[in-house]
């Protein structure tokens, strides 16, 4: 289901809890919501629809990647850019690094490990940031 978008920047400061086995509903919505705003959008967090919990989906090319309680293993080659997001208007400074090693979960809870690198990486670390609360 397409949930609204979260705009509350309350709401979006909040610290995420782990992604569970019950939080599959939200995984298909989280899906949803990103397909639906494809055109603006390339990757979201479960806080922006409303659901506090350690979930991103992400562009990965032309197909959706879905990430359950990632981390961020590995990090190379910081660099500073700007960013802009869905749930806040304009951009904002921030520093990323363009090469990720990522460990996580898929919708089966299976650890998944891979490297990520360019703006791939840039948007798993910004969605990472909303499972924070990190306001950007």
């Amino acid at each position: 289901m397409v949930r609204p978008v979260i705009r509350d920047t309350f709401l979006l400061s909040q610290k995420s809890a782990p992604a569970t086995p019950d939080d599959l509903d939200a995984v298909r919505d989280l899906i949803d919501t990103l397909d639906a705003n494809r055109d603006r959008c390339v990757g979201m967090a479960a806080n922006m629809i409303g659901v506090l919990r350690r979930i991103i989906a992400v562009m990965d090319g032309e197909k959706i990647l879905v990430m359950l309680n990632p981390e961020i293993v590995k990090a190379s080659g910081p660099y500073h850019t700007e960013e802009g997001c869905l749930s806040l208007d304009g951009t904002r400074p921030t520093r990323r690094y363009r090469s990720i090693k990522v460990r996580w979960q898929d919708e089966t809870f299976r650890v998944r490990i891979r490297t990520f690198e360019g703006f791939t990486a840039e948007i798993i670390q910004h969605e990472m940031d909303h499972l924070e609360g990190v306001v950007i």
